[in-house]
């Protein structure tokens, strides 16, 4: 395994780690790989460490380059920063994916939580002028071409966890920050496809979030997968014993995600 440190965005604390596959001589069909970014969720107040190596070691046994992404929280969640910091990542991943064995025309956000609304708003807000104001997305370079939303906070309206609405509009809760940051409002036929699951006892992020997105995705016929369980509360990550909330039928998200994924980029394990 090789690991790569960056930090993506001149413009704030944000920092990348990436674990890479070795190249095996016996394995040129495995010299460039699909690649599966992570965003941990936390509420844009905190990183969540169950949300971040153990997800991502479980995509790279599965064969993905994969990268961690740590975002900007706190004080420095609002004015689209995250966005920022999650488009730069895209970016310095597909200029560097020779180097890194990544298949640029194959990466995928995964985020969990309050980083599953980082990476919805990447997936819809990937091309917005606000974004543009803000940065040079290099003609799209930055755009996923997959989102996996792990009980994702979505919209910032009746249904939204409302220290992550909070945080990452610094504050404000304008309307016009929460129109924007709503992103049910902005599924485009340009929104990547996209891997849902959520619980219905959920009592942090309401299942709602999944319901609007699949929603609006299907408004705009992009292809999703939604798996909603019955059983099983909030920031369960994998659903096992490793991250201290063991669930066999939740668990059952990842190889479901796994498979999905797989079928999407055309990667076998």
């Amino acid at each position: 395994m090789k690991i790569v440190r960056f930090n993506p965005n001149p413009d704030s604390e944000a920092r990348v780690v990436g674990y890479l596959h070795d190249d095996v001589s016996e394995m040129p069909h495995r010299a460039e790989r699909p690649c599966v970014v992570i965003l941990p969720g936390g509420g844009y107040v905190f990183l969540s460490e169950r949300e971040s190596d153990p997800p991502a070691t479980a995509f790279f046994a599965r064969g993905y380059q994969v990268f961690i992404l740590y975002y900007s929280i706190k004080d420095r969640a609002g004015d689209l920063r995250p966005l920022a910091d999650a488009s730069l990542t895209l970016i310095r991943i597909r200029e560097n994916a020779g180097k890194w064995g990544v298949l640029p025309d194959k990466i995928a956000v995964c985020g969990f939580s309050a980083g599953g609304h980082a990476a919805a708003t990447l997936g819809t807000l990937w091309d917005s002028p606000e974004l543009k104001a803000r940065i040079d997305t290099k003609g799209g370079q930055n755009r996923p071409n997959a989102m996996i939303l792990c009980y994702a906070v979505i919209s910032l309206g009746a249904f939204t966890h409302s220290e992550s609405a909070r945080t990452v509009t610094g504050g404000s809760l304008s309307p016009e920050q929460v129109r924007l940051l709503s992103l049910e409002n902005h599924v485009t036929p340009g929104t990547p496809p996209a891997f849902i699951w959520h619980t219905v006892e959920d009592d942090c992020v309401p299942v709602e979030n999944a319901l609007l997105f699949a929603s609006a995705l299907q408004k705009q016929r992009i292809p999703f997968e939604c798996h909603l369980y019955q059983k099983g509360g909030h920031g369960m990550s994998l659903c096992n014993h490793e991250v201290g909330s063991p669930n066999p039928h939740c668990a059952t998200w990842f190889p479901l995600c796994a498979e999905w994924l797989g079928e999407l980029f055309g990667f076998q394990e």
